[in-house]
């Protein structure tokens, strides 16, 4: 059944925690409601307005968030396992914490939330706007981000192995020791990225911008970069063993101290800014000297 306005004005002042497993509250406004602890598992909301509501601890497990406004909302350790969040306005809302394995974020507005320590393994973040958001410690493992906007978004240490990040935008992302084994970056906007530190390994870069980005101390074993523009990149000891940069662009960038065995460099193009290891011969390797 669906609540009528005065329906719902009693019901928020029953004592807490409220039970609304699967209730109709679609289109209900909640503005600064205090939802603390609340069932709401299975519950439809869709175009609902949650705006600064009060969502600590509760269960949305579920739940369809559709369209919702839960801007500036308290979220921190909600349980929003398999919710559908799809077009949900998220804007500076608190997840830290937050379950959200399997959630349906497609399209999801995100800007500038916290989202450190959240568990999104699996969620669907298509399209959706993640931009300056706090995802220190998220955990993203085979999470669907591409074409997301990851643009100046902080996520040291994040897990994000295996993860679709294809076409996203990380410009100006800090990636510090993040984990990104397996990732698929591929078409993937990286400039002024920090991934010092940084697992790598197994990851598809081919076609990536990544100029000036910093791969410092990173693990970049058996990743694909052929034809990823790293000019002016810093992979100052970083690990590149059987890599494969095979036509990259390497105009100005440091790969002093950098673990170049077994690489594939075929047609990769340098310049004399370029720094190479000690004693390392490019030309060997099969790269060009752009003149």
């Amino acid at each position: 059944m669906q609540f009528s306005k005065d329906e719902l004005r009693l019901l928020l002042k029953q004592p807490k925690p409220l039970w609304l497993v699967n209730a109709d509250l679609s289109g209900a406004d909640l503005i600064d409601a205090d939802l603390i602890d609340a069932r709401l598992n299975g519950a439809k909301l869709s175009d609902a307005d949650l705006s600064g509501a009060d969502l600590i601890d509760a269960d949305l497990s579920g739940a369809d968030l559709s369209r919702a406004k839960l801007t500036s909302a308290d979220l921190r350790r909600t349980n929003l396992s398999k919710a559908n969040l799809s077009k949900a306005d998220l804007v500076g809302a608190k997840l830290n914490g937050a379950d959200l394995i399997d959630a349906d974020l497609i399209g999801a507005v995100l800007s500038g939330a916290k989202l450190n320590d959240a568990d999104l393994r699996g969620a669907d973040l298509i399209d959706a706007d993640l931009s300056k958001t706090d995802l220190s410690r998220a955990k993203l493992i085979n999470a669907n981000l591409s074409k997301a906007d990851l643009s100046r978004a902080r996520l040291s240490g994040a897990d994000l192995s295996e993860a679709d990040l294809r076409g996203a935008n990380l410009i100006g992302a800090i990636l510090k020791s993040a984990k990104l084994v397996g990732a698929k970056l591929n078409g993937a906007d990286l400039r002024w990225v920090n991934l010092s530190e940084s697992d790598l390994s197994r990851a598809d870069l081919r076609h990536t911008k990544l100029s000036e980005a910093d791969f410092s101390e990173a693990d970049l074993s058996e990743s694909k970069l052929s034809k990823a523009d790293l000019s002016q990149s810093k992979l100052i000891n970083a690990k590149l063993v059987k890599a494969d940069l095979s036509e990259s662009k390497l105009i100005g960038a440091d790969l002093s101290g950098a673990n170049l065995r077994w690489v594939n460099l075929s047609e990769a193009i340098y310049d004399l800014s370029t720094i190479w290891p000690d004693g390392f011969d490019p030309k060997a390797a099969g790269a060009l000297l752009r003149p």
